[in-house]
């Protein structure tokens, strides 16, 4: 299966409200960068990277996470991340049941994301 299909699988799952939370957090992702590229790592966690990792997905039992690998280097003007504050890397948004999803703000932390790797990127050359 593709990294796609396996995402494909993992929202099908979510017979809940957690099922279209995860979709729609997937469509917001996939607007936000239309280069932006679906992998499915880490033992089972769909991951968009361009330039390398920018959000990591996860459906628990109570909310939906996307983790931000250098979150702690982003703006967040909307002061979306919630989750995982206390490090100096990541940090992360916890989507709970009736949670309404701020599309721009979140597209615009995926395209500081990218950003910020591709600054990355320029540096090591």
């Amino acid at each position: 299966m593709t990294p796609s299909e396996e995402i494909d699988n993992l929202a099908a799952s979510l017979t809940d409200w957690r099922g279209p939370m995860f979709t729609r957090l997937r469509e917001v992702i996939l607007e936000a960068d239309p280069d932006i590229v679906e992998e499915w790592k880490y033992m089972g966690a769909p991951v968009w990277s361009h330039d390398g990792c920018v959000v990591v997905g996860g459906a628990f039992k109570t909310a939906i996470k996307l983790g931000f690998l250098w979150g702690a280097s982003l703006p967040d003007p909307a002061g979306l991340f919630n989750d995982e504050l206390g490090g100096n890397q990541r940090r992360a948004i916890k989507f709970f049941e009736g949670d309404a999803i701020d599309a721009e703000p979140l597209k615009e932390l995926v395209r500081a994301g990218v950003a910020f790797n591709q600054a990355k990127k320029t540096k090591k050359k």
